[in-house]
């Protein structure tokens, strides 16, 4: 469901908050939806429980999750619904310019950067799990 690097320089709890942000906003987590537990997620990711306590107590401190005692944590009925195409963009453009900037420093051409974007695509598209 998530994909989380621990050799990236973001901390986890970060990559796990933006990745269910993003998802909340293209509306793959819609209202109501059930996350996987704290435990099952630290399992299954091999990280310490309180990181993605954490993530999940900061996103509900947002207003994205909430808790209900004894259940699992599930998005929040007042979560944004799936945002606009521009919208969903918008929130893109930090990554794309670190990216485009990485791609000049390594003078790499724009349509091979491009090509390379594509493909990557498609590898991830054919094994994300459809909802």
């Amino acid at each position: 469901m998530f994909s989380i690097n621990p050799s990236s320089g973001e901390p986890i709890y970060r990559q796990l908050t933006g990745q269910i942000k993003r998802m909340v906003a293209g509306g793959q987590l819609k209202a109501g939806d059930e996350l996987p537990s704290v435990r099952e997620l630290a399992s299954q990711y091999a990280v310490n429980p309180m990181t993605i306590s954490k993530a999940y107590s900061l996103l509900e401190a947002e207003g994205v999750l909430e808790r209900q005692r004894g259940k699992l944590m599930t998005v929040a009925t007042q979560a944004s619904p799936a945002q606009t195409e521009h919208s969903r963009l918008q929130q893109l453009l930090p990554q794309l310019e670190q990216l485009a900037m990485a791609a000049r420093q390594l003078q790499l051409p724009k349509k091979r950067v491009l090509t390379a974007l594509c493909e990557l695509f498609e590898r991830m598209s054919d094994t994300t799990p459809k909802r």
